[in-house]
């Protein structure tokens, strides 16, 4: 970043001429006012997984129970692996943060539920025995429907 001090360019003339925006050239002139060498490696690059809960070797060594179950034909119950994630990270977690966990390891819901957990089945049957046919002598149809049918 010498070229504002050599040829006393602006700021602005010089992220032009180095081809990079004013907020970059910015950053690389105060890094190197500091003393930093610019993309020396002292400095990780942005990116990556900032916020993640584990590491992808802690997430494997986690799931690798409910892997192995779910491979001799059991399945993976998400409701059973959330407690044991937040245990091992020490503070509750987002039932979607799971859900993403096991997306990053190849998991995802085959089938859904065959039944509501809340359904009772003789409430259906009795609701079913007790609904009016649909004989024709039963239903009422429209004056409409009458005269074109």
């Amino acid at each position: 970043m010498v070229l504002p001090l050599r040829y006393g360019l602006s700021l602005s003339q010089t992220a032009e001429a180095l081809g990079i925006s004013a907020t970059w050239a910015s950053r690389l002139r105060n890094a190197f006012l500091d003393g930093h060498s610019v993309g020396d490696g002292s400095v990780p690059a942005r990116g990556g997984r900032r916020r993640e809960n584990f590491t992808r070797e802690r997430e494997a060594e986690l799931l690798k129970p409910f892997i192995e179950k779910a491979a001799v034909g059991g399945i993976l119950v998400v409701g059973q692996l959330k407690p044991i994630l937040e245990k091992a990270r020490g503070r509750p977690m987002a039932l979607s943060s799971v859900y993403n966990l096991l997306h990053r390891h190849g998991w995802r819901k085959l089938a859904p539920d065959k039944r509501h957990p809340q359904s009772d089945p003789v409430a259906q049957d009795a609701f079913k025995k007790n609904f009016p046919s649909s004989s024709p002598g039963s239903v009422k149809t429209s004056p409409k429907a009458r005269r074109s049918g």
